[in-house]
């Protein structure tokens, strides 16, 4: 089945994994317990938790109870920091083929493509972290 639009993998467990964190968002989780408990990949998970940490969103700490933890308030997080962190800025062109000048006299698609990257674009920025935490649980959840 074809989808319109997608969402890479990348940045699906980028935003699972946050959401995860901020039910407990002062702990700090080790990659294997949030890829268990996400069913990702332990390597995959380890890149995309690193660019989130180059991003600001999260803070690392290396060592047996080392991992990651959040390093902004919930608050201050938006789905689109955290998708931006994966994937790099949302496109604002109106083109799919990213053209500036179109082949035809008249563009096939309208102005479907900037309508739908502007309606994405502001759900992510206007979604905080916070939004999506599961309530919090007692006790530290890193088990590595």
């Amino acid at each position: 089945m074809a989808h319109l639009i997608r969402i890479s993998e990348a940045a699906s467990i980028a935003l699972h994994s946050v959401a995860l964190m901020a039910g407990n968002p002062d702990n700090m989780f080790s990659v294997k317990q949030i890829a268990q408990r996400s069913g990702v990949s332990v390597n995959h998970l380890a890149k995309v938790m690193q660019r989130l940490v180059k991003a600001g969103i999260l803070s690392s700490r290396r060592g047996p109870k080392g991992g990651f933890s959040m390093a902004l308030p919930l608050e201050q997080v938006s789905l689109l920091d955290i998708y931006e962190a994966i994937e790099g800025r949302l496109s604002k062109s109106s083109c799919p083929l990213n053209r500036k000048i179109c082949t035809f006299s008249k563009c096939m698609f309208g102005s479907l493509f900037s309508n739908l990257n502007k309606e994405v674009s502001d759900y992510l920025k206007h979604r905080k972290i916070s939004d999506f935490a599961p309530k919090k649980s007692g006790g530290n959840h890193n088990d590595s």
